[in-house]
């Protein structure tokens, strides 16, 4: 983001336009971080038409007035590099050294990863990326997700949403910046994700769904929000894990939370339409090409063979582009996901 932005956040928190934490206690369900402290604890949500759950967070209350940042990950619970890094942050991070409050939900869906489940909830099989704002009523993804809602979303002024690369996805580093059409709240998730870092930006515009990411949820009750992914096929590399961590530090920086400048990122590529490739058939898939990777249409990215080994398709790329995402794994089942391909726009 433009280094005008911090002159302009300066200018919102001194109006008031945008909220501050004030250092006193600060709650959040089981978890009171008194100022200068941290606190874990649990959101707790109640049994319904199925089982209870029990989300693990983590209250950072800075010593100084300030915004509430809420860092969000393991809505797909073995997506790994994600909750590792935010797991790392509630331990490294010193309160004493923040001005407003950090607020950490490194796992959202707990029984993907505790039965190593990916992309779903294995309580009630639903992406807990698609249900938002929840239902109090509803499974435990909907009622998970009223609570995130109402103690996380509403009560932060600022988010980022973390993912990366599923069991399956074979991907590279990169971030999505939401363009709505307000100018002002685009001018501040504009400076968030060019001080996040990542040099692949992808552009979403049009006016958020309310009921599909949390990115949408907060935008819609306007908090300033991105979403950042990294790692691939569930691996921990200490590369993602600290450009995920150094990059929440940056926007942390140029939220005026941390001391220091955020160096935004000076030359990103921005990603316009994305283009998804899915399979027909049940097969192995052999890829052919890997994240980064330039490709032209009806270029030869990958091919599928039979369970004997015999190949039974050539898989082309469906328009020209970087890929950004490949399938990871041999298995594809009819409907799974082979290739991203983001097409190139200018700069917003």
């Amino acid at each position: 983001m433009c280094n005008a932005l911090p002159g302009l956040l300066s200018a919102l928190l001194l109006c008031g336009t945008i909220g501050t934490a004030r250092a006193a206690d600060f709650t959040l369900r089981t978890a009171t971080a008194q100022s200068g402290r941290k606190a874990t604890g649990f959101l707790q949500v109640p049994a319904g038409i199925d089982q209870a759950a029990d989300i693990p967070v983590a209250v950072l209350n800075g010593t100084r007035p300030g915004p509430t940042l809420a860092l969000v990950a393991g809505s797909h619970g073995t997506e790994y590099a994600s909750i590792v890094a935010l797991q790392k942050m509630i331990q490294t991070v010193d309160p004493a050294d923040i001005a407003g409050v950090l607020i950490i939900v490194p796992l959202v869906n707990p029984g993907s990863f505790e039965q190593k489940v990916l992309h779903l909830n294995p309580v009630d099989g639903k992406n807990m990326n698609r249900f938002y704002p929840g239902k109090i009523d509803g499974t435990q993804t909907e009622r998970s997700l009223w609570a995130i809602t109402k103690q996380v979303v509403e009560r932060c002024d600022y988010l980022i949403d973390f993912h990366g690369g599923d069991i399956d996805e074979n991907l590279l580093p990169y971030s999505y910046w939401l363009k709505t059409g307000n100018s002002s709240l685009d001018t501040v998730t504009r400076g968030m994700v060019l001080a996040f870092g990542f040099d692949h930006i992808i552009i979403a515009t049009g006016q958020p769904t309310p009921t599909t990411h949390d990115i949408s949820i907060a935008i819609t009750r306007g908090k300033a929000s991105i979403t950042v992914e990294a790692g691939r096929a569930s691996t921990t590399d200490a590369k993602d894990i600290d450009a995920l961590i150094s990059g929440s530090l940056d926007v942390m920086r140029y939220l005026k939370m941390l001391p220091g400048a955020a160096t935004p990122v000076e030359h990103p590529v921005w990603i316009g339409k994305i283009s998804i490739l899915t399979s027909d058939r049940d097969a192995v898939f052999y890829p052919l090409v890997a994240p980064q990777m330039y490709v032209q249409q009806s270029m030869r990215i990958g091919y599928l063979t039979d369970f004997f080994g015999t190949k039974v398709q050539d898989v082309t790329a469906p328009v020209s582009g970087i890929v950004l995402l490949i399938g990871a794994l041999p298995s594809l089942k009819k409907g799974d996901n082979i290739i991203y391909i983001g097409e190139i726009a200018n700069a917003p």
